[in-house]
């Protein structure tokens, strides 16, 4: 007769913001192995690109997910270009290389107040959401947007950002970075950070490679993969370097992702430094994508691919989205065997889940 119990993990949980769940076949308090159930709020965004013409589906891939709406539309955009064969002005790209890393940055923060709430730290959540809060200020400011930028478009970017306001962001970026590191001390330093996190869902850079782990997730194993170092928008000409941690704990994951966003900031100030002049976006008008393109990015959660396929027509024949969300379910599953029941939210967190990206 068995002694396991079988306790279900979500779909609401007060530790997690979105819905995810996990069966958890318990013996005692350790867990012997996690079930994940994938679909609970599947929401067919996929199938959109079968109905709406390829320059409209731009607006529906940002939709894919809120935190990181901007790379995912940028994503999209950058694989029709492909297929296209659409070269986008220097301006642009190095516009949407800025856009892109302060989604990483706001997203990475959103991410270090949700593990400080879990720990029990709820005034360092509320600072990082504070920080979090003058980067959306940003983001309003440059795109007109807080949530869904809406400037990623199929040959460009929609609007041009003056080189006064830029001026200003560059300094304000500097402000933003001085307060992030009057914070960062206590996830690197804490005591009781450390005790919930070091060696905890330790998971190895062998693992990691074998079961497809993605971005901070891989990163945090040692495995220097970066997709940004295929050079794609303007990467291929800034200066920076993969952040790797070896120990492949919930702390290394925690630690890739606080040194992610002083990289960041550094990698948007060399564009400022670097932005050419010139226009924003070359028209499209009367041109159809046919054929079949993949593109990868790299998400603040991991590597994100997107496949396209179209045969001329306005609507695409098939649009399809592998998110780093769904690449490491695999890895999370495997860091739960064997730990402690308490320690679920906290390894569960780490992998940065974003159910809305999942359930596309």
């Amino acid at each position: 007769m068995s002694n396991t119990t079988i306790v279900p993990f979500g779909p609401q949980h007060p530790v997690l913001p979105e819905p995810i769940h996990l069966d958890l076949e318990l013996d005692d308090e350790r867990v012997v192995q996690a079930l994940p159930s994938i679909g609970y709020v599947h929401r067919g965004l996929e199938l959109l690109a079968e109905r709406h013409d390829f320059i409209e589906m731009a607006n529906v891939a940002e939709r894919i997910c809120g935190i990181c709406s901007f790379i995912h539309g940028q994503g999209y955009c950058q694989g029709v270009e492909q297929l296209m064969g659409v070269e986008v002005p220097p301006r642009a790209v190095y516009l949407r290389t800025v856009w892109g890393e302060i989604s990483r940055i706001q997203s990475h923060l959103l991410w270090l107040g949700l593990s400080a709430d879990a720990l029990g730290y709820e005034s360092l959540f509320q600072h990082s959401w504070r920080i979090r809060e003058m980067l959306v200020d940003i983001i309003e400011e440059t795109t007109g947007g807080r949530v869904i930028f809406g400037v990623c478009k199929v040959g460009g970017v929609r609007k041009d950002v003056d080189d006064a306001v830029l001026k200003a962001v560059k300094g304000r970026m500097r402000e933003i970075q001085t307060s992030f590191n009057e914070i960062a001390s206590v996830f690197r330093e804490d005591p009781t950070v450390k005790k919930r996190t070091v060696g905890v869902g330790v998971l190895t850079a062998e693992d990691a490679h074998a079961l497809g782990a993605v971005g901070p997730v891989l990163r945090g194993s040692g495995v220097a993969r970066d997709t940004r170092k295929l050079g794609y928008a303007a990467f291929g000409e800034l200066d920076w370097e993969p952040v790797v941690e070896q120990d492949g704990d919930c702390y290394a994951r925690c630690i890739v992702r606080v040194r992610e966003i002083d990289q960041s900031f550094d990698i948007i100030a060399q564009c400022l430094e670097r932005m050419p002049d010139g226009e924003v976006d070359v028209s499209v008008k009367g041109k159809r994508p046919k054929g079949e393109a993949m593109f990868r990015l790299e998400q603040p959660r991991g590597e994100v691919c997107y496949y396209i396929s179209a045969d001329g027509k306005k609507n695409l024949a098939r649009f399809r989205v592998r998110t780093p969300t769904f690449a490491n379910i695999a890895p999370l599953v495997h860091m739960l065997k064997g730990c402690e029941l308490a320690d679920v939210p906290v390894i569960v967190l780490t992998i940065d889940p974003c159910v809305s990206c999942n359930e596309r």
